[in-house]
């Protein structure tokens, strides 16, 4: 009898960067974290690769093209389940500084706003974990442990 292995959900975060600022958009109309700034992300298809997948999503959420060379990987946060019913998460945060097009909102079914912030000075309003990792971006960490028991990135501890 084979078992079943564990499984975890893996997602693709885009740090949007011109000079010293980030873009985060106000989630809307999914259920999750609606009213919540984020950065613009997204869940792995299958199939894909995490820089295609990246690419897609934001292409699709923020109508610009970016060429996969330019995703540089930034962050890996492992999150434990939000909820009961969640999945553990794992989130790969990369840094993209080159684009073409303008930032606008593609999908303004999940999205109400764009808003370019200082990297340093996040809202209060951004997603916890979305502002911890940011905190552990700015801290040049790499890995950011959520929701085991602390929130500090892996070298704070």
């Amino acid at each position: 009898m084979a078992l079943d292995r564990f499984r975890a959900a893996v997602a693709v975060y885009g740090i949007v960067r011109d000079g010293d600022r980030i873009l985060l958009m106000s989630r809307a109309g999914s259920g999750y974290h609606d009213g919540e700034l984020s950065l613009p992300a997204g869940h792995l298809e299958g199939g894909e690769d995490v820089k295609t997948a990246l690419v897609r999503e934001l292409a699709e959420e923020l109508a610009i093209v970016v060429d996969p060379d330019d995703c540089q990987m930034s962050l890996v946060a492992h999150r434990a389940p939000e909820t009961s019913a969640d999945l553990e998460y794992v989130d790969l945060f990369f840094t993209i500084e080159h684009w073409e097009g303008t930032p606008t909102i593609g999908e303004p079914d999940k999205c109400t706003e764009l808003l370019w912030t200082a990297a340093d000075k996040l809202p209060p309003d951004v997603i916890e974990y979305v502002s911890r990792a940011m905190l552990a971006y700015a801290h040049d960490e790499h890995l950011l442990l959520e929701g085991w028991g602390t929130s500090e990135p892996a070298s704070f501890l």
